[in-house]
This record gives structure tokens, C-alpha cells and sequence, in this order.
């Protein structure tokens, strides 16, 4: 039995003199796991501003967050409100609106269109990216597809650093206006906050080697038929 106890002791001993090694590897793994979103953070930080103080230009960008039962989800509706506030005051003429339509119950961008018209945002001001899968996706395609070279980006501020670092890497001039979403869901915000430190190391994966869009395509003329509307008013 001593044996026995003595045999269940050895790895034991060896973690306990192994305590420092893993300590630094532990604090090394998780340096390198925040240092991809600290850098976002920091780099784009003169292009994120507030409605006020963003420079004016044509297109705002709204990323999808989720929708239910033809309802968008609490943080969507404070883009969309957010984005909508932008076209009032005159910084943008028309919205992306951009998000996942992957299956045919499942139609966000619609939702988002929907909820803008309510606002108060002109049906022909508002062009739907059906394939905005993740950040990159929408960024490249706004982008590629529908010829998108400068724009306001709307999202929470916990993802906004990300969506304006990988935007501008897909060759869009970019700034960002954020929505404080710790206004009304802290516990989800800090969540989200520290779910951006993985999301920023696979950022890094699409700032390296600019993957394919999952769904890419001919272009798309909706930006252009929408500032023509809008010129015509």
C-alpha cells in the first residue's frame, strides 16, 4: 500500500518542481493569445471616433449580430439605430447592411433592412450583403463585390477595433463608430470582450494570406444604383 502511495505521489512532486516552468508558459500563452487584440486595439484607435466626429463619406457598413424570429437581436437593433443616426446627420447617403442568409429561414440581412426602413432610412438607400458570414467575409466583399473603397463602420466597441483593422487590410478606407453595449448587458459585454482574443488571433490568419470570401461572385451594382437614388433626391 506505502508503494502504491508512494507511485501516486510522483507526478505530483513533479508538477509541484515543474511550478515555475509552467507558470511562464502559461503567462506566455496567454500574452500571446491578448497581444493580436491589444495591437488592433491600439492601431485603430484614430479611426474609431463618434457619430459627431466621424469624417463624413457615402457608405456605412451595419454587421449583422443576430436575429430572431424575424427580429433583430438587442445588440443588431443598437447598430441599426446607430447607423440610422448616421444617415440623419447627413455622414453617410447609403447602408450595407451586411450579415448571414446561409439558410432560407434565416434571413438577417432583410431583418436589418427592415428595421432601418422603420427608422426612417429610404428602402433605396439600403443595399444587403446576403453573405457576410464573419468580419472578413464582409469586409472583403464590400470590397470585391459591391466596390466599397472608403466607409463608416458600425458595431459594438468590443468588435469594432477588429472590423476596422480587417477592412482597411481588405482595402477599404475605414473608420469606425461604435455602440456601447455595456450600456444595457454587462455580463454579455465582458463575455464578448474576452471572446475577441481568440477572434483576433484567427484575424490574424486573414490579414496574413487574405482568404477567398466563402461566397464571392460577380459585382454587384447596389452601392452605385443607391447613390444615383440618392442624387436624384
Amino acid at each position: 500500500m506505502r508503494k502504491l502511495w508512494s507511485r501516486a505521489r510522483k507526478p505530483a512532486r513533479i508538477l509541484w518542481r515543474c511550478k515555475a516552468p509552467l507558470s511562464v508558459l502559461c503567462a506566455l500563452g496567454a500574452y500571446a493569445l491578448i497581444l493580436p487584440a491589444a495591437w488592433m486595439y491600439t492601431d485603430t484607435g484614430r479611426y474609431r471616433t463618434s457619430p459627431e466626429r466621424v469624417p463624413a463619406t457615402t457608405v456605412g457598413m451595419i454587421f449583422g449580430a443576430g436575429a430572431l424570429n424575424g427580429r433583430p437581436s438587442r445588440m443588431l437593433v443598437e447598430r441599426l439605430r446607430l447607423g440610422a443616426d448616421l444617415y440623419r446627420r447627413g455622414k453617410i447617403q447609403v447602408l450595407l447592411v451586411t450579415g448571414d442568409n446561409s439558410r432560407k429561414d434565416y434571413d438577417e440581412p432583410s431583418v436589418m433592412r427592415d428595421f432601418l426602413v422603420a427608422q426612417g432610412v429610404p428602402r433605396p438607400r439600403i443595399v444587403l450583403d446576403y453573405a457576410g458570414f464573419d468580419t472578413w467575409d464582409s469586409c472583403a466583399r464590400a470590397k470585391r463585390i459591391f466596390g466599397v473603397d472608403r466607409a463608416i463602420l458600425v458595431t459594438q466597441d468590443f468588435h469594432l477595433p477588429r472590423a476596422v483593422t480587417l477592412c482597411r487590410a481588405a482595402g477599404i478606407d475605414a473608420w469606425g463608430v461604435g455602440d456601447d453595449s455595456s450600456r444595457y448587458n454587462v455580463t454579455t459585454t465582458a463575455y464578448l470582450y474576452v471572446r475577441e482574443a481568440p477572434a483576433a488571433v484567427k484575424a490574424l490568419y486573414d490579414l496574413a494570406l487574405h482568404p477567398r470570401p466563402y461566397f464571392l461572385g460577380p459585382r454587384e451594382p447596389g452601392i452605385q444604383r443607391a447613390l444615383e437614388a440618392a442624387g436624384r433626391h
